[in-house]
């Protein structure tokens, strides 16, 4: 038997431990480089939120004489901002990149996987880490709340995964997925209950920051502008929209194609697979039912973007991880469409005709598109009960 890849030393330090410094070079990388170049807009845009809140000014108006763009996250993210935008901005940009792989890093080694696993699925991510990190996004934090909600329920902590479900909802809606995970929950009273009480108390837990009367004006403010850019996103030649929806409305070139039956459907095919009860007691069952549903708050998402891609591209990458042989001729094929399509696509690895043509037919999206259909059509018919974990990528104990 060959030796893992977390057993082999360098320095004294792990394949696996290597990895986990490499994301956060790169965080620190993507930090020097626009601070000091003064090219942190997205930075600035969360960390003047804050003020906006707490100076009762509309958080999701154009502010052209501070940022570009709009700011499109709920109230609650202020309070997860507060900490950094209160630092000197130098310090708050670089704890919030730093901080962004730090919160990856514990999602997925929070995974029921030996070390080996998991240094492939954070090396196959790389490239989608950093886009994100680059653009300063919030998605590697996203991604780990999906995973963590996913891995607190397994290990019976309810509390903590109604926290990071309604907290990331609250913040940037994709993590209510997480509901899900209520199914597979061996004290579901406990799971309501938490739900409650942490629903309670982080819908009003921004009023220490703004008061009651403008934090009930600033949700109202959100949902009108959720709905105004779902509808702008829907385009045929922007850098939104890069979903299952948007693909065919760019293949088929016609903007209006609505996004209800691609939205019922992959409901549908979810619902039906959360109906097979009996695949619950597979722990390959649940890991894939997470994947799932890291793929589908992308490829079902107007909003999704570049940057986005690192939710998705996590949910593809520990689906095929997974699996008793992961480099089979398929999963080899997929690994390099998600490294060079995805990961690669949009950048300047390309020439610019390229990156034009890849962004106005959303290619960055086909391969995480085509792995969600192939994970939907096992999660529906595939009897897991047949189809254990490989003992060598299960956690060492």
């Amino acid at each position: 038997m060959s030796r893992q890849i977390s057993s082999k030393k360098f320095l004294n330090l792990t394949g696996y431990q290597w990895t986990c410094i490499l994301y956060i070079a790169v965080a620190v990388f993507c930090w020097q480089l626009k601070y000091f170049r003064h090219i942190d807009n997205n930075y600035i845009i969360f960390r003047t939120a804050f003020y906006h809140f707490k100076d009762h000014v509309n958080l999701y108006l154009y502010y052209p004489n501070e940022y570009y763009d709009v700011y499109i996250y709920g109230p609650a993210f202020t309070v997860f901002i507060a900490p950094l935008a209160l630092m000197p901005e130098g310090w708050g940009f670089f704890f919030w990149e730093v901080g962004n792989a730090a919160m990856f890093l514990w999602a997925v080694n929070t995974l029921p996987f030996s070390n080996r696993i998991k240094t492939l699925i954070l090396l196959f991510c790389a490239i989608e880490f950093a886009n994100s990190s680059h653009y300063m996004q919030f998605n590697p934090c996203i991604a780990a709340i999906i995973i963590l909600s996913f891995t607190m329920v397994r290990r019976g902590k309810e509390q903590y995964a109604t926290l990071l479900t309604v907290f990331g909802t609250l913040m940037k809606i994709y993590p209510i997925v997480g509901l899900a995970f209520f199914m597979f929950s061996k004290n579901k009273v406990k799971y309501i209950i938490w739900s409650v009480i942490w629903l309670v108390i982080l819908l009003c837990l921004p009023a220490i920051i703004s008061g009651p009367g403008f934090l009930v004006q600033t949700y109202r403010d959100w949902f009108t502008a959720l709905s105004s850019k779902n509808l702008t996103n829907q385009s045929l030649t922007t850098g939104f929209d890069w979903c299952l929806m948007g693909a065919v409305r760019r293949l088929f070139q016609d903007s209006s194609i609505p996004n209800w039956p691609f939205l019922l459907g992959g409901a549908a095919v979810f619902g039906a697979a959360l109906l097979r009860f009996k695949q619950y007691a597979s722990l390959k069952f649940q890991l894939q039912i997470m994947c799932s549903l890291l793929l589908m708050v992308v490829i079902f998402s107007t909003a999704s973007e570049h940057p986005t891609f690192i939710i998705a591209t996590a949910g593809a990458v520990i689906y095929i991880m997974m699996q008793q042989k992961p480099f089979t001729p398929f999963n080899i094929v997929m690994l390099v469409l998600l490294l060079v399509v995805t990961g690669l696509g949009p950048s300047d690895a390309f020439p610019k005709p390229a990156r034009i043509w890849m962004q106005n037919y959303a290619i960055k999206a086909y391969p995480c598109i085509i792995i969600w259909f192939k994970i939907a059509w096992e999660l529906l018919f595939k009897d897991f009960a047949g189809d254990k974990l490989p003992d060598r990528i299960l956690q060492e104990r």
